[in-house]
């Protein structure tokens, strides 16, 4: 049997968890167990208005009767954190997708270690709840700006792996702040790397893991939002369909999905920012301007996949599998 494409739950409980982030409870309409899901799962909610984002589980993964996700108010956003805070509510139902992961657990390593900022902490909190239930070796450090937008700090705090986190503020004492490059290098050889939080801070980490001499394969991450906003210089190309050959022109002021859906050949998107990968479209022919957060750069560097919801074209035309 196939699973569904979408389940209908109620918020069962909405509660505020920090500054400006509420976590949202959610069941299954009809009492129905929901399907499972493993440590790093997120889950695409469509909103009121025809919004979808995508949210991350942090509820422990061994639970059938809810999810837990929680939602940081963004002032810059497009929209969905908004409509979350202010016209979801307790009693409310949602569409959401089955649970997805492409933030999973490297549970052969030897050791984990786990850096969330901010609302980043909703995935990595699920993590290490795993992973001390697994009994695996690992070390989590949390940052934030201030103490009241530190969400779950009392759950983390009454946890039986309290003992293995770090909490780090940007107010007060230096000391308390996190040194990125200090906690890297601290690790034992082996460690892999789960990092999540707002796009500066995975940055930060990335890059000084990366300079540090850890390898790609050890150093895991998911972005939930990024900036494809045009760029100076985009200019006209064309896109061509593999299967009937025909060619249709994206103007620099539209994505590739737009250009596609005007002449009526609709893609399925979700983010439509290039961190979720809904849309990864192969590619046959031509040299893509990447501008995704989903690719690894090797997967970049092949040039046989992009992202047409925010990647442009290097080359007059690009051929795409459609």
């Amino acid at each position: 049997m196939n699973a569904p494409s979408t389940i209908t739950v109620r918020v069962v409980r909405k509660q505020v968890e920090a500054d400006g982030i509420c976590s949202f409870e959610l069941a299954d309409v009809a009492g129905e167990p929901l399907p499972a899901f493993a440590a790093g799962s997120h889950v695409d909610v469509h909103l009121p208005g025809g919004l979808t984002r995508q949210y991350s589980l942090c509820n422990d993964p061994a639970e059938s009767h809810r999810y837990l996700i929680a939602v940081l108010r963004e002032p810059a956003s497009r929209g969905g954190s908004a409509v979350m805070h202010d016209a979801v509510h307790e009693g409310s139902t949602l569409a959401i997708s089955p649970p997805k992961n492409h933030f999973a657990l490297a549970h052969d390593a030897s050791f984990h270690l786990l850096m969330a900022g901010g609302i980043g902490v909703t995935p990595i909190l699920c993590m290490v709840e795993r992973l001390a239930a697994v009994g695996a070796s690992f070390q989590m450090h949390y940052a934030a700006r201030t103490r009241a937008r530190q969400a779950f700090a009392d759950r983390i705090g009454g946890s039986r792996f309290a003992d293995r986190v770090r909490f780090h503020l940007d107010e007060g004492d230096a000391a308390q702040q996190l040194d990125i490059s200090r906690v890297l290098a601290a690790q034992p050889a082996g460690t892999h790397l789960y990092v999540c939080g707002p796009r500066g801070f995975m940055d930060a980490v990335i890059a000084a893991a990366r300079a540090a001499g850890w390898a790609d394969g050890r150093i895991h991450f998911e972005f939930f939002s990024a900036d494809v906003a045009p760029r100076v210089g985009d200019g006209t190309f064309e896109v061509q369909l593999a299967s009937s050959g025909r060619v249709i022109a994206v103007k620099p002021e539209q994505s590739v999905v737009a250009a596609l859906a005007a002449a009526g050949v609709v893609i399925p998107t979700s983010c439509e920012q290039g961190v979720c990968g809904t849309c990864l479209t192969r590619l046959i022919d031509g040299q893509p301007d990447h501008r995704d957060s989903y690719l690894t750069p090797e997967e970049q560097a092949a040039g046989d996949q992009f992202l047409p919801c925010c990647s442009r074209a290097k080359t007059a035309r690009l051929v795409l599998d459609l």
